[in-house]
């Protein structure tokens, strides 16, 4: 089958969240016609189309489904079924596998190649994995499972996924990135992320409180938002940091590259979380050392996977707030350095993290799937 006429079904359980720039370079870059579809349930939509059925359709199915008693699910999932049918669907990519459990009645009734395209916490949270049986069902009926790290990749194959179904594809930073040159003009820190257990920006604040005792003109920027937005909020007033620390709030990424341009070095303290929430691998770590900006994070999860330590950033254990002060401070009392870490970076970034080789693997992929089916 020619690639470029492939009809390709996209599922995500939301709309274009803007922390899931990933999910929407799936759907602009992959080759072939993609259908997006978005939602949970009963409120899954299509993308550019009013509804999944046919009113009349959609009338007499629910009348069928009252008389013989079918299950709640039943309409939802059969308005999915048709609106694959007549869009001629050849292959599926699901984004999450918690996503594809969900829609595991679909998945099983279809004769399609599935590919599952986890992500982070659906491959780390416990309780998610619980609920979804160690994905036993997602990893019989997908034809591919996708890891974004090793670390993932590694867990995935603990929980029992067979190890040839399972393709490791890191993320790639959109090329606008690669058009960043910064400048290192200003004592500034940029991060950008949710503010969620994972991403400890608590851990952030406070390591950069110790950078102030000896670079008391550093500044911090923080983007982002989260269910740990006002508790940072109140550690930066009772700190008294309000004019060393920014908090931006939700930003596109035409503001990131500009702020990426005139930063020092880009920062997050990522941790396991409690419940055993990961990152997969960052995208904005890889967008900051595609633009040449060094990295000062943790070596958790992927970051280690695409951040090289000593020569694209500087990486300290989680928890280790002392450490990534120390990281601060060295880009701070060494400029120069700091430019060759982001150097190095750019290049390491584009020759091994690409956008064209992520999308051209994934490509591979939904093509070897469908024509194996």
């Amino acid at each position: 089958m020619n690639i470029k006429k492939m009809n390709i079904a996209i599922f995500s359980p939301n709309q274009n969240p803007y922390s899931e720039t990933f999910i929407q370079a799936h759907k602009n870059y992959l080759k072939g016609n993609i259908f997006y579809y978005f939602g949970s349930g009963s409120q899954i939509q299509l993308e550019g189309q009013e509804r999944l059925m046919p009113l009349l359709r959609y009338k007499i199915l629910r009348v069928f489904a009252k008389l013989f008693r079918k299950p709640s699910a039943y309409l939802w999932q059969e308005r999915i079924l048709y609106s694959l049918k007549v869009n001629n669907i050849d292959a599926i990519l699901v984004e999450y596998g918690n996503h594809a459990h969900h829609l595991l009645p679909i998945l099983k009734a279809l004769q399609k190649s599935i590919v599952v395209h986890f992500h982070g916490y659906d491959a780390s949270h416990r309780d998610v994995i619980s609920r979804c049986n160690n994905y036993e069902d997602v990893f019989n009926v997908a034809t591919y499972i996708v890891a974004v790290s090793k670390v993932m990749n590694d867990n995935l194959l603990k929980m029992g996924c067979p190890k040839g179904k399972l393709v490791y594809n890191v993320y790639g930073p959109q090329p606008e990135f690669h058009e960043v040159h910064p400048i290192f003009n200003k004592k500034q820190f940029i991060g950008i992320g949710r503010f969620t257990d994972k991403k400890a920006p608590y851990y952030t604040i406070l390591a950069f409180n110790q950078v102030l005792s000896k670079h008391p003109d550093a500044t911090l920027l923080m983007a982002g938002d989260g269910d740990l937005h006002n508790m940072c909020k109140n550690l930066i007033r009772h700190f008294k940091l309000e004019k060393s620390i920014t908090l931006l709030g939700i930003i596109n990424p035409k503001q990131f590259r500009t702020l990426l341009s005139e930063s020092l070095a880009f920062v997050q303290h990522s941790i396991t979380a409690e419940n055993g929430d990961m990152e997969g691998t960052p995208l904005a770590v890889l967008e900051a050392s595609c633009a040449g900006v060094p990295v000062i994070a943790t070596s958790h999860a992927g970051i280690s996977d695409v951040i090289v330590h000593k020569k694209s950033g500087l990486l300290c254990d989680e928890h280790d707030v002392d450490a990534m002060a120390e990281n601060m401070l060295c880009l701070l009392d060494n400029v120069n350095y700091a430019k060759e870490l982001g150097l190095f970076g750019k290049k390491h970034i584009a020759s091994n993290f690409s956008m064209e080789r992520h999308i051209k693997k994934l490509d591979e992929i939904l093509l070897e799937a469908i024509e194996n089916k």
